[in-house]
């Protein structure tokens, strides 16, 4: 995949996710109307929680970290008959074994949810944990949907197709909220209808991909337990998939350990930093989970093929694309940092303590972007080489790094302390993973570092200069509005800065022929 084809497919993939993301904040105000704070909420929350735990664990993972770089594999070996054959042969013994996996996970988890329920509520209410057990049981099977459009969208990827997978998210929110609208008057509660709509959108989202495979000729279907569990390739998915069970076991781990650190600082500090790590995810999801997505396949084949000098111009590219994206966007967030939050989040429950809160949180972790959404980049390097010890690894000594920080600045710095542990973390995993990278001596580190140093040097200096203009402008118009209800006290002065800052950001970089924006510029004019 060309540079310019890296762009298109990650504007084409970052469109969809900004349009899931902006369904998931209404499926969010939808279940808010609905379910307010009550124990329905609580209910609902833990019950999805359960089976989207293990989604995260098994399907992500084995599907992006595993199948796709397999599959890639076979597919370079596939212009043969033989090797044709050998690649159906091993679709579907890994579509045998995903499905069998997680009906039997789906299974064990119906018949045994009153027991696996209170490991999550510890809480005394009786009528909490009967509903969550209802909910948990409807909900449960959608681990098996979801894991069929997540083998799905591996195939889709595999050949380099994004679109489609990228959309089914858009069609599952906007079918949970019309559920939940619809079937609420008929169910017990408006939280059943939110889970049958779960369920729903499930499905869908593998039923709207399923076409879309039958159209790339690699259609699939089912083999023998024998066959499935002596397949090479299966068995390397399964070989490669355990580290990572371990690195997501260590990221879960934690989340827990933060929570906890973060409990005991204060009250409100807990939903502070969640707050805050909602408005960075949605940065991270829309561009570097996209922009990861789109090269991993390319990725896979050229370390198949050897193909090193593309594989070191592919990395390079989308590692300036990520610093073009999120070093702007971190500059642009400390300046409107705090009009930001009260435009997402300030309502009557939500107060001036509540923003200060979050805003100190989220300057901390903001700072952090840049790295973190580097390390979605540089670990499909590792895993398109099939290697997925090093960024488990990595990824251990980043939580090490993280409980050590958050236990040591959480004293004097409080929910600040975690919130910069994290970015700490993030930036010594992003050291580890080029350090690890660079055993590889075929892999030219030094030149993608050289490269990436410069460059973001000058896209700081450029956000700097972009900065003061987009602050004087924010802060001339704030008095004016203030008045004004948050959607316009907050909103017009902020997308007015954000302008500002945006065409001083946009005209330097054109005064400069950067290569990045010529190439996305010319894409854009070309449509």
């Amino acid at each position: 995949m060309t540079k310019k084809s890296l762009l298109s497919a990650g504007l084409s993939l970052s469109f969809f996710t900004l349009c899931s993301r902006i369904l998931g904040l209404v499926r969010e105000m939808t279940k808010a109307a609905f379910l307010g704070t009550s124990i329905y909420a609580d209910a609902f929350g833990i019950a999805f929680m359960i089976p989207n735990l293990f989604r995260r664990l098994f399907a992500e993972n084995a599907i992006s970290v595993a199948f796709i770089p397999t599959f890639r594999g076979y597919l370079e070996d596939s212009e043969s008959e033989d090797g044709k054959a050998s690649t159906r042969e091993f679709l579907r013994a890994t579509f045998t074994l995903v499905s069998f996996l997680t009906a039997a996970v789906v299974c064990v988890g119906i018949a045994f949810t009153p027991i696996i329920v209170p490991l999550f509520y510890d809480g005394n209410n009786s009528l909490v944990l009967e509903e969550t057990s209802i909910l948990t049981r409807i909900m449960f099977p959608y681990l098996f949907v979801i894991s069929v459009a997540a083998f799905f969208q591996g195939v889709l990827n595999g050949v380099k197709i994004f679109s489609p997978s990228g959309f089914t998210p858009v069609l599952f929110n906007t079918i949970v909220i019309a559920a939940t609208y619809l079937l609420a008057p008929h169910t017990a509660n408006p939280a059943r209808a939110m889970a049958i709509g779960v369920i729903a959108g499930g499905c869908v989202q593998a039923l709207f991909q399923l076409p879309f495979v039958i159209r790339t000729g690699w259609a699939t279907g089912f083999t023998t337990l024998k066959k499935t569990f002596s397949n090479p390739g299966t068995r390397k998915v399964m070989k490669l998939i355990v580290p990572t069970i371990i690195g997501m076991a260590a990221y879960q781990l934690n989340d827990v350990v933060s929570t906890a650190l973060a409990g005991r600082a204060g009250a409100g500090i807990v939903s502070s930093l969640q707050y805050s790590l909602r408005l960075q995810e949605l940065i991270l999801g829309i561009f570097a989970v996209s922009i990861g997505t789109v090269i991993l396949p390319d990725l896979s084949g050229m370390a198949k093929s050897g193909r090193w000098e593309e594989f070191n111009t592919m990395l390079a590219t989308a590692c300036k694309i990520i610093a073009l994206i999120s070093i702007p966007i971190t500059f642009l967030s400390l300046v409107c940092g705090k009009e930001i939050i009260s435009l997402v989040y300030k309502t009557r429950s939500f107060d001036d303590e509540s923003v200060a809160l979050t805003l100190t949180a989220f300057r901390w972790h903001i700072a952090g972007l840049f790295f973190i959404a580097l390390n979605r980049i540089v670990s499909p390097a590792f895993y398109a080489q099939g290697n997925t010890k090093s960024p488990t690894l990595a990824g251990i000594i980043g939580f090490a790094v993280n409980i050590l920080g958050a236990l040591l600045l959480v004293r004097t710095m409080s929910g600040g302390g975690i919130a910069l542990s994290l970015s700490i973390a993030s930036f010594v995993n992003t050291v580890v993973l080029f350090v690890f990278l660079k055993k590889n001596p075929v892999i030219e580190v030094a030149q993608v570092i050289r490269g990436l140093g410069l460059y973001a040097l000058k896209l700081v200096l450029f956000s700097l200069a972009a900065a003061v203009p987009a602050y004087v402008v924010l802060h001339a118009l704030l008095p004016i509005f203030a008045d004004y209800n948050r959607l316009f006290a907050f909103g017009i002065p902020f997308a007015a800065s954000a302008v500002t800052y945006g065409a001083v950001g946009i005209g330097l970089l054109l005064v400069t022929r950067d290569a990045m924006v010529k190439a996305i510029t010319g894409k854009v004019k070309r449509r």
